[in-house]
């Protein structure tokens, strides 16, 4: 009797928690003034997108005031920073259209494939020869840099097997120089000689996170933005395959059993949302309603994501790891954009 009534009466959903609700409001008000910011003159100069304003004041709060209140929100700004990532990201596809995927061709394919390859495998080689990490802790700072940033290291943890504290090390790196990468290549763009889809190639082949794509995208512009995406999501589908191969190099090497193989299963659905887009079977104001309710949950993922980067992270991470990930910062951006140029000239 008392079993089931403890099973009746456990802990709430998440969704009923003061904690979800208060840090949703807290992740919705940061995201408003960011959106009210991005309309002003001066933004408007600087390039400055409502996304990039978003995860500026969700630093500069996650770095002052959040601390103290963090374990009255936390369930709220982790849900904007994961499941209303992934939620906006599937509503991207509402702005995409299949002659759009069309138009990347097979060049943004073999140019994700080749940076997935060579960024994972510079890190191993480097973290454990050169930076003398150990095989996890490359492995995972390689998983992340190559493909996705955080989810990919947390995707990649049970396959490799790594200590909490190594995943901790691996997540801190790739948001630090993922999120200085949102910034630096809108400031590069008027340097690189690309066009507006070339450089949406170019950023969404090399950077980290979903979030930090579509955020160095808009503030060139929506039509690089749009293949940023596109390109980063192909890159993210390679997830799947890619803890496939890693998972059976670990069998052979002798480091264990079969491991659980997540499914980017949002890429899936973002594709499927693409597909009704192209179709047209919603009426053009409901295309319009969804695309301006996913700038609100983007914008709130990204608010989410500052509150939970802090500078102590940096500090946590020690210094090898943080060389080994910016070495890799710097391969995918001054690499990739070789690797963008040779594979573009080749197949254009």
């Amino acid at each position: 009797m008392s079993t089931s009534l403890s099973a009746t009466t456990s802990a709430p959903p998440t969704w009923r928690t003061r904690a979800w609700w208060q840090g949703l409001a807290l992740a919705g008000l940061l995201a408003a003034a960011a959106m009210v910011a991005a309309q002003t003159p001066w933004a408007g100069r600087w390039g400055l997108s409502a996304l990039t304003l978003a995860i500026v004041l969700g630093i500069v709060a996650g770095n002052t005031f959040f601390p103290a209140i963090a374990a009255h929100t936390a369930a709220g700004v982790d849900f904007s920073k994961n499941r209303l990532l992934r939620a906006g990201i599937v509503l991207y596809g509402f702005r995409i259209t299949f002659q759009q995927i069309g138009a990347i061709g097979w060049a943004g394919v073999v140019i994700d494939a080749l940076m997935v390859a060579l960024t994972f495998v510079l890190a191993l080689q480097l973290g454990t020869r050169v930076f003398k990490l150990d095989r996890q802790t490359s492995m995972l700072i390689g998983a992340g840099s190559a493909i996705c940033g955080a989810a990919a290291v947390m995707a990649a943890e049970p396959v490799v097997r790594a200590q909490a504290h190594k995943v901790s090390v691996a997540v801190a790196t790739v948001v630090v120089f993922g999120t200085l990468a949102m910034f630096a290549y809108p400031l590069l763009y008027p340097y690189l000689h690309l066009s507006e889809q070339a450089y949406g190639v170019y950023a969404g082949s090399t950077i980290h996170e979903v979030a930090q794509v579509v955020a160095a995208g808009r503030s060139v512009s929506e039509p690089a933005a749009a293949t940023a995406v596109i390109v980063k999501m192909l890159r993210v589908m390679m997830l799947a395959p890619f803890l496939l191969a890693l998972s059976r190099a670990d069998r052979a090497d002798g480091q264990g059993g079969a491991a659980r193989i997540t499914i980017p299963w949002f890429a899936l659905v973002f594709i499927a949302a693409a597909g009704v887009n192209s179709l047209g079977w919603l009426p053009p104001q409901w295309v319009a309603a969804l695309v301006q309710l996913d700038t609100v949950l983007l914008a709130m993922a990204m608010a989410a994501l500052g509150l939970r980067t802090h500078v102590g992270a940096i500090r946590q991470a020690g210094l090898k790891p943080l060389l080994l990930a910016a070495t890799l910062f710097g391969f995918l951006m001054v690499g990739g954009y070789g690797v963008n140029r040779a594979v573009s000239h080749w197949l254009g």
